[in-house]
């Protein structure tokens, strides 16, 4: 019937998705049909099962809400046919779906991906970016193919990184972007057959999960490229390093975004704790001296420079 609104399935799990969730609930031409998230994960140290943030709205907003662990069952891409959408809007979800899920979309099947493809396919592209020092990354409209991030974009839009991002900051501004551009898409696609791009395969780079063997900082590294590592594992898991207590006991600490200070003293070995400077904790990189506000000592709390100064090394009077 003319004029009657395009029926959606809703498929993602983080937080990320649930603000794009938010733009496609605000948007009047369509009616959410159904959301897919992952399943209830064990978190925190009960290791209780816990909903992810998509189904949490979801449920705040009465939609019903499916949490299948995968798509092998026919039943469950029955169960998606029958609810005959129109479109199949995907945002973090956490499964690549099958051609036969993809099918079930009368219209399209559309991907919100955190980065400017082909650049940073994958899992974590947010985070990745600001890890290898990018200037800009973005949001890219793409028409879903059963690859892993590998469909034809419908729109795009840049975003400048700068130095004060973390991948905090920077997510919150992607979602919100990208909830945004979906909406801009949806809207476009009612009125003209927006073109899509295909990508070029060659230029693609990839941006895996993160690992937390991988957030161990490399103070011989230049405090340019450790800013960027501390960066981009803020919050999770979190840039670190070991020190040696007076005691001799090795302790892991969390490193906490903070700025490039002066020039590391001749003589001074990277990794070494420099004082503390306006409330900056100084730890020595290869080429200048690393300033943090925060850290977080293993099994303590997160606690101030100061703090873990006067604390942990006693250095206070």
């Amino acid at each position: 019937m003319a004029g009657s609104k395009k029926r959606i399935i809703f498929m993602g799990t983080p937080e990320f998705a649930r603000i794009v969730l938010e733009y496609v609930l605000d948007w009047p031409r369509g009616e959410i049909v159904g959301v897919y998230t992952q399943p209830d994960r064990p978190s925190g140290r009960g290791r209780s099962l816990k909903p992810s943030p998509v189904k949490q709205l979801s449920i705040e907003k009465g939609l019903p809400v499916h949490q299948p662990e995968n798509f092998k069952n026919r039943a469950e891409v029955e169960r998606l046919m029958a609810a005959e959408p129109d479109y199949l809007l995907v945002a973090a979800y956490g499964l690549i779906l099958p051609e036969g899920v993809l099918k079930t979309a009368k219209e399209m099947p559309l991907n919100v991906h955190a980065s400017l493809l082909p650049h940073y396919r994958g899992a974590a592209p947010i985070q990745r970016a600001i890890i290898s020092g990018e200037k800009q990354t973005g949001i890219s409209i793409m028409r879903l193919t059963p690859g892993m991030d590998t469909g034809p974009v419908l729109m795009r839009r840049a975003v400048d990184i700068y130095e004060s991002d973390t991948a905090q900051t920077l997510h919150d501004k992607l979602a919100s972007i990208g909830g945004e551009l979906l909406v801009q898409v949806l809207d476009s696609l009612q009125e003209e057959d927006l073109p899509a791009e295909e990508q070029d395969h060659e230029l693609a780079t990839y941006a895996p999960k993160l690992s937390k063997k991988e957030a161990m900082i490399n103070w011989n590294r230049p405090a340019g490229e450790v800013h960027d590592l501390i960066r981009g594992m803020f919050p999770w898991p979190g840039a670190y390093f070991f020190w040696t207590s007076p005691e001799g006991e090795p302790i892991r600490i969390i490193i906490y975004p903070g700025k490039i200070g002066n020039q590391t003293p001749e003589g001074v070995k990277p990794g070494a704790l420099t004082g503390v400077e306006q409330g900056y904790l100084g730890i020595a990189c290869r080429d200048r001296i690393y300033l943090t506000p925060r850290v977080k000592p293993e099994n303590s709390k997160e606690m101030s420079a100061q703090g873990f100064y006067c604390g942990f090394l006693q250095k206070c009077r």
